[in-house]
């Protein structure tokens, strides 16, 4: 993921994209006098383009629809399309799978390869697929981490844990797993901290406070919770979200 020019498949998954929108994609605001003529000058590019990539393939990929135009794509070979597969089968995993997930998520997000579609604005298609594949990003991250908590993992992933949190100070789950880490790592004064000032930050951004699971996080560090220590024998303090 996160490579430029692959946006209008990523965000349509294989279904036709119009003219109109296309043209928005590639060109924004600044559409060619002859739009029809220029997107079909591209489209003979794209599709030169992808000949000489696979001389092989007996048809182009990209085909005419009466939508519009369509990017052919086949089982696995969309990185996007496989990441999400690999987010929703961590969602419904069974917490006692903690290892299988912890490894389904590790090797998911390592498709990651920087910003969605490298950085490329694009049009409203590619606005909002970006921002749907972050969240799923984001909760990607969240199951990893509450995976690897579980087994009790919490020095080897506090340092992810502190940079998740640090680029994303208003998530709250970000903010719990890491006390939880910190806690589990012998430093419940440090992820005391944390909740501490987690809890100004909100003030101050949002006007509000922590929200009930952040406190129950806050609480059972102070009560010394077996929870949150990853013992298979007690059951964890992280409820799914």
């Amino acid at each position: 993921m996160g490579q430029a020019g692959r946006g209008s498949q990523e965000v349509s998954e294989g279904r036709p994209v119009s003219g109109e929108s296309l043209a928005e994609e590639i060109w924004g605001d600044a559409v060619p006098d002859n739009q029809a003529n220029a997107l079909q000058a591209h489209i003979s590019r794209l599709r030169r383009r992808l000949r000489a990539l696979e001389p092989d393939r007996p048809a182009s990929r990209v085909t005419i629809h009466p939508a519009g135009y369509r990017l052919c794509v086949g089982e696995g070979e969309l990185d996007a399309a496989e990441f999400v597969r690999a987010v929703r089968q961590a969602e419904s995993a069974s917490p006692d799978d903690a290892a299988r997930t912890a490894r389904l998520l590790g090797e998911a997000l390592s498709l990651w390869r920087g910003p969605v579609f490298g950085g490329f604005a694009g049009g409203t298609l590619s606005q909002l697929a970006g921002a749907r594949y972050e969240e799923y990003r984001m909760r990607a991250m969240e199951l990893r981490f509450d995976a690897e908590l579980r087994l009790g993992r919490h020095a080897a992933v506090l340092a992810e844990l502190a940079e998740a949190h640090s680029n994303h100070p208003l998530r709250e789950r970000f903010c719990e797993q890491l006390m939880i880490a910190l806690y589990g790592s012998g430093r419940q004064a440090d992820a005391l901290d944390v909740f501490h000032r987690m809890r100004r930050h909100l003030d101050d951004e949002l006007g509000i406070q922590p929200s009930p699971a952040l406190r129950k996080v806050e609480s059972a560090i102070l009560a010394h919770d077996p929870a949150l220590t990853g013992d298979p024998r007690v059951p964890s303090l992280l409820t799914p979200v």
